[in-house]
């Protein structure tokens, strides 16, 4: 594996979690937003990932260290989609609020507020991992110009 594919993995890395915070922070700013429907009402939103194989990217290349094509090693990561959540909504008794329906009930997001802090801390550190190991091979990068130097 080269520093370039390092770069590489290590960029797609940074790209999915800054998705994966940018619809955490979504998530939690529409977390006590009041519909006074559940067709209109905010869902919570996860994006889902997958692994991109080394042999995707170059299928010409000889697998090594005796791995076959689908247990090669990872390349990446692919954003599939955004998917929203089907779990049920709160539906809150509150007749005086704005948007209540004619029963009186108001619906609020299937945000879990906890969860999703819990998913924004796991996923600014996995970016800060990406940018750690970014450096790192910078640094190797530099090293290696510098010995033809001497």
């Amino acid at each position: 594996m080269s520093l370039g594919n390092i770069f590489d993995i290590a960029g797609s890395g940074m790209t999915a979690q800054s998705l994966r915070l940018n619809t955490t922070a979504s998530n939690i700013a529409n977390a006590e937003t009041a519909s006074s429907s559940t067709e209109n009402a905010y869902r919570a939103r996860k994006p889902v990932f997958a692994a991109i194989q080394q042999a995707m990217l170059n299928p010409d290349q000889q697998q090594s260290f005796g791995t076959s094509l689908n247990e090669g090693p990872g390349a990446g990561v692919r954003v599939e989609g955004i998917l929203e959540s089907d779990a049920e909504l709160q539906m809150r008794y509150e007749p005086n609020h704005p948007a209540a329906n004619e029963d009186g009930y108001v619906f609020y997001p299937n945000v879990n507020v906890v969860e999703e802090m819990a998913d924004m801390m796991s996923s600014s550190r996995s970016f800060q991992m990406n940018v750690d190991v970014m450096n790192t091979a910078k640094s190797m990068m530099q090293r290696i110009l510098t010995l033809g130097q001497q």
